[in-house]
């Protein structure tokens, strides 16, 4: 009926809706992710669009060169790149958490433009194809639009990560100890608890869920090493808006702002590339901590 008020075809509303909800999908794992890091380590890591890209080439390598598929893979890139975010952490990020955050920036900056080179230097910038798993071919028609399997496994996948990340933390001990290593890193490790040991897991799992959302993206979009950058200012506007370190505020804001960027497309598709960025103007004019964030 909505969609015959406005002389929109259900399909064409539908169909949008869930491309935004993709989107969102993608806005939200890579925000949550961004937001672990940021509210354990302080740590602005831009690096992060360059480690989902990272993920999703780790999916390719094993694919073309080792023959290990989807499911596998889904498992074992984001160990890897959870591994090669530890090693990073380790040698390079642990020396800046006392100085300004322009310092993390400035680093894991430089950081994500090395791996993208080295990526562009050895597979050039065409994107290569990535086969969607046979459990998740084909799709299911509602009536109103076809939902595509995979696509409807990706906002599944992505949801249920985000949900069991918010209650790891929000809900657990081990999230008890995080949010109390952050707050008083010195008490913390008075009772025993290797603070420097949770920090860099806290960093391997934050950039790991960059690589799970790399695996995630392989089958539908190409496999390139632009695939961050194209995407990481947009996640970083949600970060903003959501608020720097929150969780809630990552998946909240992601799923919403996904949502709300596939309306734009069917309403208004001239500013479908901006409303994000409008959005974060009218937020940071009158809740500058971000939606969910507090005041620091």
């Amino acid at each position: 009926m909505f969609a015959e008020i406005f002389g929109i075809p259900p399909q064409a509303l539908f169909g949008q809706l869930l491309l935004g909800l993709i989107n969102g999908s993608f806005y939200a794992l890579l925000s949550l992710g961004l937001a672990v890091i940021f509210g354990m380590l302080n740590v602005i890591n831009f690096a992060h669009g360059a480690l989902y890209m990272l993920g999703a080439f780790v999916a390719w390598l094993l694919l073309n060169r080792l023959g290990i598929g989807y499911w596998p893979a889904l498992l074992l890139a984001p160990l890897i790149v959870g591994a090669i975010g530890i090693v990073l952490e380790k040698a390079l990020l642990r020396w800046l958490y006392k100085l300004d955050h322009l310092y993390g920036l400035l680093l894991t900056f430089g950081l994500a433009l090395i791996i993208e080179g080295m990526f562009r230097h050895w597979y050039g910038v065409s994107g290569m194809p990535y086969p969607i798993p046979p459990a998740l071919q084909g799709g299911q028609n509602l009536g109103f639009m076809f939902l595509p399997n995979y696509r409807a496994w990706v906002v599944v996948a992505s949801l249920a990560v985000c949900l069991a990340t918010w209650y790891a933390i929000e809900r657990t001990r081990l999230g008890a100890y995080l949010r109390a290593a952050t707050e008083n890193p010195v008490l913390v490790q008075a009772f025993g608890i290797n603070v420097p040991l949770m920090i860099t897991l806290t960093y391997g799992f934050g950039v790991a869920l960059a690589g799970f959302a790399g695996v995630l993206a392989a089958p539908i979009y190409s496999v390139n090493p632009l695939m961050g950058a194209n995407l990481i200012i947009v996640v970083f506007a949600v970060v903003v808006i959501g608020g720097m370190g929150s969780i809630l505020g990552a998946i909240v804001t992601g799923f919403g702002l996904g949502l709300l960027e596939g309306l734009t497309k069917v309403f208004y598709p001239e500013a479908s590339n901006i409303v994000i960025f409008v959005v974060m103007i009218v937020v940071l004019l009158i809740k500058p901590a971000g939606l969910f964030g507090r005041e620091r």
